[in-house]
């Protein structure tokens, strides 16, 4: 059996062919990596939500609810904004915490293409009585 012959044409080709589908790979993997830090942020902020409507249900201001949402770490103070809405009557009486969080596009390349992303997440809980 004998091997075809490369013609001197042939001869790196396939550093062409990488040149060339390399870019395009990284651009690729670059906003994997983008959508991934978009879904950690979305797990944030509902995080953020529940632990702001948890302390709400305790002490109904939105104070203190942001300062819950804030300590539930890992958001920065200037792009997270938190609503507080108390409704029913009573017994019945139930909050409401809307926490909307603008996220960053951090990555390289693809945070100048894609513009910052706003998540919102809303949280209810029963008002507790104080004992």
């Amino acid at each position: 059996m004998t091997r075809p012959r490369r013609g001197r044409h042939d001869q790196g080709q396939a550093s062409v062919e990488l040149a060339l589908l390399l870019p395009v790979v990284l651009v690729l993997l670059l906003a994997v990596l983008q959508v991934g830090l978009l879904a950690r942020d979305v797990v944030l902020v509902t995080h953020a939500a529940r632990e702001a409507a948890r302390a709400a249900a305790t002490e109904p201001d939105l104070d203190v609810a942001r300062a819950a949402a804030l300590s539930s770490g890992g958001l920065e103070p200037s792009r997270l904004d938190v609503a507080l809405a108390i409704t029913g009557i009573d017994q019945s009486q139930r909050v409401e915490v809307e926490v909307t969080y603008r996220v960053p596009t951090r990555v390289p390349l693809v945070g100048r293409l894609v513009a910052d992303r706003t998540i919102t997440t809303t949280a209810t809980m029963r008002v507790e009585a104080p004992p």
